[in-house]
């Protein structure tokens, strides 16, 4: 599991450093680079549900929401689908990242370690598609896109839904992709 993100990650940074060239990041429009990350988000998430007691915190997380209205959704701008999603990665790493501090066993800290890396790899193929990258709301208020949950493997089972969900639709959508271009 390890060697296969590191290599993903490695294909990725080599493909935005060749040297010689200037310029910008190559869109990554295949959707199997995502399925790589959601393999990886089901897996934490099974792994969390097979850890129990072992995994628990006693403690709540804000996460986003997951559920998509598809009417609701294909009638946004690129704009409002890219904020919403990078909004709610912000906060899926925010939750995740609370647990970096926790002394948790090493099959926890393996898995959010895992989890961090992979939300800053989809921020980059994001963001290699044009998507603009979160910009926090000037107000402080609590997101109405947000619910909390009271265990990890609810966290990670959110992570995983997250993905499938709304980043796999806006990957999808985004205009630079539906060029053609991969």
């Amino acid at each position: 599991m390890q060697i296969t993100r590191l290599f993903a990650v490695l294909l990725m940074v080599l493909e935005w450093t060749r040297p010689g060239l200037s310029s910008p990041l190559r869109p990554i429009c295949d959707l199997r680079v995502l399925d790589h990350f959601i393999k990886e988000a089901w897996d934490a998430e099974a792994a969390m549900r097979a850890c129990k007691d072992a995994c628990s915190i006693a403690t709540n997380f804000t996460v986003p929401l997951t559920r998509v209205d598809f009417d609701v959704w294909e009638a946004m701008n690129i704009e409002e689908k890219a904020q919403e999603v990078q909004s709610g990665l912000h906060v899926l790493n925010e939750a995740i990242g609370s647990l970096q501090a926790s002394n948790q066993s090493y099959v926890l800290q393996s898995h959010v370690d895992a989890s961090i890396s992979n939300i800053a790899s989809i921020r980059q193929v994001l963001r290699s598609v044009s998507i603009p990258e979160y910009v926090p709301p000037a107000s402080g208020g609590e997101d109405e896109e947000t619910q909390k949950v009271s265990s990890i493997s609810e966290l990670f089972q959110v992570h995983s839904n997250f993905l499938r969900g709304k980043v796999r639709h806006l990957l999808a959508s985004a205009p630079v992709c539906k060029q053609g271009v991969s």
